[in-house]
């Protein structure tokens, strides 16, 4: 191989590695590791990796463009520079809360509801702008704030507006949904009146998709019972409509996981409590529904295989 020339070994053979593997062949001897440095080599192990729709727009990405392409690479796939630094704000919000719920609008983070003293269910919202040079919490005045409550979501829609569903409050668990826009003069809770609700519940997960529609699967409802369903409801109507997302397998009933959108209208679910027959354990599964399919249908990515609703053996097929 050391006899080609270094333009066929970087064309014809290490443009096909994966950035993992390029970055260990590297350490392999002095030549291997001054082919690896160059940036156009970096640059066509990224689009073989992702794709050229991908490597062109993180090309346009104005934080990703001070990145050389190698590193680029070392940093999306082994995550080596990340870190976590803490933050040190003003303002303050109730000390003595948990449960609440925060969800992230651009640059601010907003925060809402949690348990308060003797477990009382909360309802003050609360924003921090990061973007400021002396970021502080701010309880933010609103009219008509939802019932107070713990275990339930916040996900953003539509750039500055937030939605609120479930948890658990004073009256036993909600299936209420409530919007919020955190742009607006004067930001007001605006309780949302949509038909045929799924079953109220605490601890399920959420997420948003193309803007305007929430997306409620899994939780916790009356007497512990967990659950495995999931709902989509359609924000942008004159009179919204649940609508349960009808599959043939579900995953495992879940609560306490968290639902992401990747890939325009894909959705990933991760970790929670899971059950499995008569017994609940920490789950790490992953599972991935395409809600773009004629027929969408949730498929295990990693698990234990352990049994699911409509499913002895606990997996998708793929």
């Amino acid at each position: 191989m050391f006899q080609l020339s270094d333009e066929v070994l970087s064309l014809k053979i290490l443009s096909r590695l994966t950035p993992r593997d390029i970055a260990s062949v590297g350490s392999v001897c002095r030549r291997l590791y001054e082919l690896t440095k160059n940036e156009d080599l970096w640059r066509m192990v990224c689009q073989n990796a992702w794709g050229s729709e991908t490597t062109r727009v993180l090309a346009t990405v104005p934080g990703a463009r001070r990145f050389r392409w190698g590193r680029l690479a070392r940093e999306l796939t082994t995550l080596e520079v990340v870190a976590w630094r803490k933050l040190t704000v003003g303002g303050a919000v109730e000390p003595s809360g948990c449960n609440s719920c925060a969800c992230a609008v651009g640059n601010r983070v907003l925060l809402f509801g949690g348990e308060g003293v003797n477990r009382q269910p909360m309802n003050d919202t609360f924003v921090l702008d990061l973007n400021a040079s002396n970021p502080q919490w701010q309880h933010v005045q609103v009219s008509s704030p939802p019932p107070g409550r713990w275990g339930h979501t916040l996900s953003c829609v539509n750039g500055s507006h937030l939605v609120l569903f479930g948890g658990f409050g004073t009256q036993g668990l909600l299936n209420d949904v409530f919007v919020l826009d955190l742009d607006a003069k004067s930001p007001t809770w605006r309780e949302i009146s949509a038909l045929a609700p799924p079953r109220p519940r605490s601890w399920h997960g959420s997420c948003t998709l193309d803007g305007t529609k929430l997306i409620v699967s899994g939780g916790c409802a009356d007497s512990g019972v967990l659950l495995s369903d999931t709902f989509l409801l359609d924000l942008s109507m004159d009179k919204p409509v649940w609508r349960e997302i009808q599959v043939a397998w579900t995953p495992p009933s879940h609560l306490g996981h968290t639902l992401s959108v990747y890939g325009d209208r894909k959705i990933l679910m991760f970790g929670g409590l899971a059950e499995s027959g008569p017994l609940r354990f920490r789950s790490s599964d992953v599972f991935t529904i395409d809600l773009s399919e004629e027929e969408p249908c949730w498929r295990c990515v990693t698990g234990s295989g352990m049994p699911g609703a409509g499913n002895p053996g606990g997996m998708a097929p793929l």
